[in-house]
């Protein structure tokens, strides 16, 4: 790299200025516009200049990358492969930056591969993306803790919980797709048992470790973005209008948001502030979005909240249309209001002063970013002709198809987790209850799906589900990083309670 004088470079031209300098030097990365100051080799120590904003670069190895400049960046841990120099939520909105990758030894990664899983792969090992309808093998239950092939897609799959031998009742699976099961080091997975309590079990020995004193049935655990300890969790069903964060290593509690008094000074009957089980914070776990109902559980509104400042940043009268939940978009820049009626789906500005219309109800699905950073919502669209499985973003309102669902006389259903927010332009489908004919290709499986037109999907797993009501539904949700997968199977007996939790683990930079 040219380490001499820089020229000055628009954002949206190639123009360069140069006063009265002599020999002015020019940088580019891969092929593209040249490097302004702010991407010369001034990086910080520990850091070096890899590409300015809106070019792409290539990553050799998982690596940390910030986007910004000066002493404002947004900072990932990104897997091998293609990176967009763009991250959300914009660290400098109108300011040109530039990324930057570290240049520090890195940390022994607690987010690598579990003991059971850390030598099963071979160093030439591949997903399958052929879109075919395999047959599903019977496999025995495996016992807790042993890693095992998916016989079909050579993935290692472990079974995480046995409800009966950890002493959990009913079950123990994952709550639901949109739930994050794994803390920010993917050290603990947190596990939802029959009679409503929640769990914590060590995510690499898959001993239970404890159970919670505090969140209680619809408490919408959420795990801290980055400190592995901590969960925010509501009451029940946000009766009390209260966000609390809990240590789960020392059990230690306090309330991060009280929120009561302000919200009765606008909607005088409020008594519950949650999301209605499918929300989350943005990725940063700073901005929230809550509905806010009333004690006979008619909707008064919806608001948003800042963490770090314990502000109301807007608030928004439902006038009585109650949302099937709501949720915060992973940059923190849009609420999303999810109903079936007039409203449909919706992205709100976090002032609810601007809106976006989604889509015309509410179905199955989640909020990730796709490879540019973008908030995108991902959902399935039954009342297409195919059945599409879609995306639209939420800046720019464009909604891209990705995969039918309507395949020879059939359908099923599905969830989507968008919750691998260090691995943007990814989601994890799981299908069941699939009826009308044959077998088809996307049928009983857990599905990584690129977000882009005729995406890559690739195939992690069959659940080995029957589907026997709400509790069967595989739920699968994927961690922060991609490396794993967890999903809910009665492993076909057909049973309504009697399920576990299992995880398929794939290495960092499976996803091509």
């Amino acid at each position: 790299m040219n380490r001499g004088l820089m020229c000055d470079v628009g954002v949206w031209r190639v123009a360069l200025v140069c006063l009265s300098l002599v020999g002015c030097g020019v940088d580019t990365v891969d092929g593209g516009p040249p490097l302004t100051p702010g991407a010369s080799g001034l990086a910080a120590e520990g850091w070096e200049t890899v590409a300015n904003q809106y070019q792409t670069f290539t990553l050799d190895k998982p690596s940390t990358v910030r986007f910004g400049l000066g002493d404002t960046w947004v900072t990932r841990e990104l897997a091998a492969g293609s990176v967009y120099c763009f991250f959300n939520p914009d660290p400098a909105p109108g300011q040109f930056k530039t990324c930057q990758r570290s240049t520090q030894p890195a940390p022994v990664s607690e987010s690598a591969l579990s003991p059971a899983c850390a030598s099963f792969y071979a160093p030439d090992f591949a997903l399958t993306s052929t879109r075919q309808a395999s047959p599903i093998p019977t496999v025995a239950k495996p016992s807790k803790g042993v890693a095992f092939s998916e016989p079909t897609y050579k993935t290692c799959v472990v079974r995480a919980t046995d409800h009966a031998a950890d002493g959990v009742s009913g079950f123990a699976r994952n709550d639901y797709s949109r739930r994050q099961a794994f803390n920010s080091n993917n050290t603990k997975q947190l596990v939802y048992a029959l009679d409503g309590y929640w769990h914590v079990y060590d995510a690499n020995t898959h001993a239970r470790l404890k159970q919670l004193s505090g969140p209680a049935a619809d408490a919408e655990p959420q795990w801290h973005p980055t400190n592995p300890d901590l969960l925010y969790y509501l009451p029940t069903n946000g009766v009390g209008m209260r966000l609390h964060e809990l240590n789960v290593s020392t059990g230690a509690s306090r309330v991060v948001g009280d929120f009561g008094a302000r919200l009765k000074a606008r909607w005088p009957t409020s008594a519950a502030a949650w999301t209605k089980s499918e929300g989350s914070p943005s990725a940063d776990g700073r901005y929230w979005c809550f509905m806010v109902d009333a004690s006979d559980w008619s909707s008064v509104g919806v608001f948003t909240w800042d963490r770090d400042t314990n502000t109301i940043l807007g608030m928004y009268d439902t006038k009585g249309e109650r949302p099937d939940h709501v949720s915060m978009s992973p940059s923190g820049n849009s609420c999303v209001v999810s109903s079936d009626g007039a409203l449909g789906t919706v992205a709100f500005s976090r002032d609810f002063s601007q809106k976006t219309q989604l889509f015309a109800k509410s179905e199955h699905s989640d909020l990730a970013l796709d490879a540019n950073g973008d908030d995108v919502y991902v959902a399935v669209d039954y009342q297409s002709n195919a059945g599409d499985v879609f995306m639209v973003n939420l800046r720019t309102g464009v909604r891209t198809a990705l995969f039918s669902t309507y395949l020879s006389g059939t359908a099923t259903a599905l969830h989507v987790s968008g919750k691998a927010f260090a691995r943007p332009g990814w989601v994890v489908v799981s299908t069941y209850a699939d009826y009308g004919g044959s077998l088809q290709w996307l049928h009983r499986k857990v599905m990584a799906v690129q977000l882009k037109a005729n995406p890559t999907i690739y195939t992690l797993a069959h659940h080995r589900t029957v589907s026997n009501g709400y509790w069967s539904e595989p739920h699968a949700s994927v961690n922060r990083d991609f490396t794993r997968v967890v999903f809910g199977s009665n492993w076909g007996s057909g049973s309504a309670t009697d399920v576990d939790t299992y995880v398929v683990e794939i290495p960092a930079g499976a996803l091509k």
